[in-house]
């Protein structure tokens, strides 16, 4: 029987169109990382360079991304950026399949990818609440989590046996391609009317103030005005900034060379089954306080790096794989349903922008030092320290009571 919310032909397009850009996604990191590191013999801190560069226009735009989302159609936003990204991405399989790869054309076609990410995140995470019930949207998220996940735990084994047989490229190009069909769903979304303060008008004195707001940036300063005062968005934020720098450039970067090739996809896969798992229990599971018990389940996603600095054996390592990922899809789904739940449409999409560009800082700086500090104390010490200081400050955030009080408004009574 299909769940409820699949019989709803807007949410099952969307849903769909996701599942399919998201799947070639999962491909892309695995088939760059080696590209880069075949390319460069091997030296992470390259991969580190590469990574970083496509962080920067994603930190640099993303609120003028937000403001965006609440200002035109997120529909059309999201249409825009899928064939962008479609196009951006086919030229980086260009350059691999004809044998023309330069570290230097690599870090502009990902410097474009994080420009159009910028604009992507905050109208997926603003579009959602226009197209199911408000008591729907964690449900919804749960089954947009379990899409993502599947496609983590299909794509990365795929990306490596294309990889292996045939190159990167075809990774990459499989990834291209998958954005045409997602735009296709997109584009066929119902158009949705806009908040009072955020529809435009076909004045000219109206279009001439909101053109005059956005270039003053009082879109942008209200966004963060609201994160501001909203203390569990500020404090779980900070969490997230935290974890970013200590997690995401270690396991980006260290961990293909600490893995290697075969294990580290394998890995990948360990870790989508655990995004799976979590994706289907937070479909059915409804705690009174959602937002605590996700940044509790954080916990959990230091595991897999510290397995790796401890030269753990590989089952051991796939379990912290999985667990990993079933503390990152409650964590993830928490954040996004609490956001959806307690935040104004109108604004949603500026402060996610915000909480999103601080929670990000912090990655292009741990991905950039990774490469050093392995050189200097070894990758196996710099990957434990990473961990073990994560597992401690995803805790600081429980001691405000605006985090551990925050009502879950789907909760049974």
């Amino acid at each position: 029987m299909l769940p409820p919310l699949l019989h709803h032909p807007a949410f099952r397009r969307f849903l769909l169109g996701r599942a399919v850009s998201l799947l070639g996604g999962t491909m892309a990191p695995v088939a760059l990382a080696f590209a880069v590191l075949d390319a460069s013999a091997g030296r992470a801190a390259d991969l580190g360079a590469v990574l970083a560069v496509r962080t920067v226009p994603l930190l640099g735009l993303m609120l003028l991304g937000g403001a965006v989302a609440d200002r035109l159609p997120r529909r059309t936003v999201l249409v825009a950026t899928h064939l962008g990204a479609g196009l951006s991405q086919g030229a980086a399989a260009v350059l691999l399949l004809t044998g023309h790869y330069a570290l230097g054309p690599f870090a502009a076609l990902e410097f474009c990818n994080g420009a159009l990410t910028a604009f992507t995140s905050p109208a997926l995470r603003g579009l959602l609440p226009e197209l199911v019930p408000p008591g729907q949207l964690r449900p919804a998220n749960a089954l947009l989590g379990l899409a993502a996940d599947a496609g983590k735990l299909l794509g990365p084994p795929l990306a490596g046996l294309l990889v292996a047989g045939a190159g990167p490229g075809w990774a990459v190009a499989l990834d291209a391609a998958s954005y045409l069909p997602a735009a296709y769903l997109l584009a066929r979304l119902p158009a949705t009317p806009l908040p009072a303060r955020a529809r435009p008008s076909t004045k000219p004195a109206a279009l001439r103030y909101e053109l005059r707001e956005l270039r003053e940036l009082r879109e942008l300063r209200e966004g963060w005005r609201v994160l501001r005062r909203t203390r569990w968005i500020w404090w779980t934020t900070w969490s997230c900034c935290a974890t970013n720098l200590l997690l995401v450039g270690p396991w980006q970067v260290l961990g293909p060379a600490l893995a290697g090739p075969a294990p580290w996809g394998a890995l990948l896969a360990a870790r989508g089954a655990g995004l799976l798992l979590a994706g289907a229990a937070a479909y059915r599971l409804a705690p009174r306080r959602l937002l605590a018990t996700g940044q509790l389940a954080g916990l959990l996603l230091p595991l897999p790096l510290l397995a790796l600095g401890r030269h753990a054996p590989v089952p051991l390592l796939l379990a912290a794989a999985a667990a990993s990922g079933l503390g990152l899809a409650l964590s993830a789904t928490a954040w996004d349903t609490s956001l959806q739940e307690h935040l104004p449409n109108g604004v949603l999409s500026r402060v996610s922008a915000n909480a999103d560009v601080l929670a990000y800082l912090a990655i292009p700086l741990g991905q950039l030092a990774c490469g050093p500090l392995a050189a200097r104390f070894g990758a196996p010490a710099v990957a434990t320290t990473a961990a073990a200081a994560q597992a401690a400050l995803v805790l600081l955030p429980l001691l405000s009571p605006a985090v551990r009080g925050l009502p879950h408004a789907a909760a049974p009574a």
